[in-house]
């Protein structure tokens, strides 16, 4: 028995009766929905996830003009950016035209429309779409990025990690926000990696971990006879890192007299080494990370507020491990099978309470607390599976979240029903187009969980 192909989706967004017929009868290859205003039409592509959408820009309110259906264009592509939008447009107005495609959207037909040339040009933004959405997996399931080495399935992280990937072409100075142990120096290396320079040169500092004193010839260098000790010529950090990346740790607690010389740096790329009397052009790519709040700093006035915005171009902010959806167990594993492979040991199983006791802990220290509990726990524990004493975290009171699906899906059920209904003042109506369900729908669910 073969199996029904599915038709494609394509959403017409038209109050024009007319054309709606005309369209419907043109497109009859592929499921088509009509919406005639902004909000069945934002209805239509939350329930249909529709790939491509045709579109008046003239709708009611505003159907003689463009403003309602180019605030459409927007909220589509907000919700769905990844949506093929072609804009049906009068002769009059190519100005509208070239602004929806400036917004975002993929083209634009003119009215009244040529059914075999809008037809072509709807088939390949179907293609198109479906070319772009095997790409993204085929990117996926290789993991070519370095980024995707990074362990996580929180949706935070996770768009940490795709920032940084669009911002390492780039040569944009990078700030990484984050707790201390949440991997800010892992995420500068990763950066570097995925970078034009990844060939050259990766150079760290902890501007925390020098003494004042030394950390002006460790940035800049020196000459011989310096200073007392000052017996050969000495490279500084940024000098070494030339072509490559440099990497400011904990920026936050850069000494007052050496925040004027790195900004005059950043400013004009050039540096003179202690002793010296001759400017050096140094090429290097910025990235920097701090824990501290740096504006709560600037009103302190130990921090320079110019150099924050030249340090800042670019501000990537990684969540701490508590605020992780599912991440503490997932890199528990993750480093249960790195340490039991490099201990030599049988695969170990971590033991109910230690799983209970691992969701629950706060891990303060973050990623590196975790890995360090982790390390200990594979060296220690005799038996085959690990408990909650041999992490060192006491068992949790409470059991583990439950995971059944079921219960899961029906308590987010639940809670969206809820707010849909106090948003929309209890219109069924409006509350099945917030959902993008069906009025029958919204009865039945109201049924269950015992709503009027």
């Amino acid at each position: 028995m073969q199996l029904k192909q599915e038709k494609k989706r394509l959403l017409v967004i038209e109050d024009d009766l007319g054309l709606q017929k005309q369209l419907r009868w043109n497109f009859d290859g592929y499921e088509v929905f009509v919406a005639t205003d902004r909000e069945s039409a934002l209805a239509q592509v939350r329930r249909h996830e529709p790939s491509v959408i045709t579109m008046d820009l003239g709708l009611p309110p505003d159907p003689d003009g463009s403003t309602e259906g180019l605030a459409t264009l927007q909220q589509i592509l907000t919700l769905a950016p990844d949506t093929k939008i072609i804009v049906l447009t009068g002769n009059q107005d190519h100005s509208n035209a070239l602004k929806a495609i400036e917004m975002g959207a993929y083209d634009f037909h003119q009215k009244p429309f040529d059914p075999v040339m809008l037809g072509l040009i709807v088939e390949r933004a179907f293609y198109l779409h479906a070319l772009q959405q095997e790409n993204r997996n085929l990117t996926l399931s290789q993991g070519d990025s370095p980024v995707s080495g990074v362990i996580t399935r929180d949706p935070v992280m996770i768009k940490a990690c795709r920032d940084l990937e669009k911002v390492a072409p780039s040569d944009a100075t990078v700030m990484l926000l984050g707790d201390s142990g949440t991997g800010k120096e892992v995420m500068a290396r990763l950066l570097h990696e995925s970078s034009v320079r990844k060939e050259r040169r990766f150079i760290a500092i902890n501007c925390a971990a020098i003494p004042e004193n030394l950390l002006e010839s460790e940035l800049f260098g020196f000459e011989k006879g310096a200073f007392t000790g000052a017996s050969k010529q000495t490279l500084g950090k940024i000098e070494l890192a030339n072509g490559g990346t440099f990497f400011l740790d904990e920026v936050g607690d850069l000494p007052m007299s050496l925040q004027a010389k790195l900004l005059r740096f950043l400013q004009e790329r050039m540096i003179e080494r202690i002793g010296g009397r001759e400017e050096i052009s140094v090429d290097v790519r910025i990235v920097c990370a701090t824990h501290q709040n740096l504006k709560k700093l600037i009103e302190e006035g130990s921090f320079r507020e110019d150099l924050y915005y030249r340090l800042s171009e670019i501000v990537i902010t990684i969540p701490p491990l508590c605020d992780r959806i599912g991440d503490a167990i997932l890199l528990a594993h993750y480093f249960k099978n790195k340490f039991c492979d490099k201990e030599g040991k049988s695969s170990l199983n971590f033991s109910q309470e230690a799983l209970a006791a691992i969701e629950s802990h706060g891990w303060p220290g973050n990623v590196r607390e975790m890995e360090n509990c982790i390390k200990r726990a594979v060296i220690m524990t005799d038996g085959p599976s690990i408990a909650a004493e041999d992490l060192g975290l006491h068992p949790s009171d409470a059991d583990m979240e439950p995971l059944n699906l079921r219960e899961v899906r029906e308590k987010e059920e639940y809670k969206a029903l809820i707010k849909a209904l106090a948003r929309a003042d209890g219109n069924v109506a409006q509350v099945a187009k917030l959902l993008g369900v069906s009025r029958p729908t919204i009865y039945d669910l109201m049924s269950r969980y015992g709503l009027k």
